[in-house]
């Protein structure tokens, strides 16, 4: 078996948002992002380009590293504003109509949450993140685990805010959700079980509050 291929209907998903480009990576917006960043980082696998996907033939606008479980981690390099049009090809290379929507994990920037915050949800609407309605309208449905990292509310400009950098004081605070969220989703990953890891996480994430 070559390192591009996966089994398919076994495998678990999760897709972190931002912008592609190294102008983009220190943006709120990129949160996402860096936790898939961390989580290919701690298991020592590298992102590649979809061409090395074998069997891949959809729209091959994003980066992918395959953890030692089987996982694939997807970052989608469409913009924000597209991500369903990375990540709907990659849920039917992976199973077809087959694919449990409840096998994917997106994890990505919310506007309405204090900044470094987290929350875990096995379902729901995009909440206004417009790249998680992309991924709802592509895949049709919002039955799909999501993890929710805090930037903070904006004073004015909404679209300025999540295309600007964290401030110093911000980075310890995101540097420490960033760890947080990728133990959160790890234990997803192995468990499979999102009501137990709502559990467990939220109530160390309120006490740490």
């Amino acid at each position: 078996m070559s390192d591009g291929v996966l089994e398919p209907l076994h495998s678990r998903l999760v897709v972190g948002l931002g912008n592609p480009g190294p102008e983009y990576a220190p943006t709120r917006h990129n949160v996402g992002f860096r936790v898939v960043d961390r989580m290919a980082r701690e298991e020592g696998v590298l992102f590649r380009t979809a061409r090395h996907l074998d069997g891949f033939q959809g729209r091959s606008a994003f980066s992918w590293a395959r953890l030692a479980s089987g996982a694939l981690l997807l970052k989608p390099e469409t913009f924000m504003n597209l991500s369903g049009e990375a990540v709907a090809p990659v849920t039917r290379f992976l199973g077809g109509e087959e694919f449990d929507p409840a096998r994917l994990m997106v994890v990505y920037d919310d506007l309405d949450l204090p900044t470094a915050s987290l929350r875990l949800r096995p379902f729901g609407g995009a909440g206004g993140q417009k790249g998680m309605r992309s991924i709802i309208d592509c895949l049709g449905t919002d039955r799909f685990p999501r993890l929710r990292i805090g930037i903070g509310r904006p004073g004015t400009d909404a679209a300025r805010h999540v295309l600007e950098a964290f401030t110093t004081d911000e980075e310890p605070e995101i540097d420490i959700a960033v760890a947080e969220a990728t133990e959160a989703i790890s234990a997803w990953l192995e468990s499979g079980d999102i009501e137990d890891c709502m559990t467990r996480f939220h109530s160390r994430w309120n006490q740490d509050a």
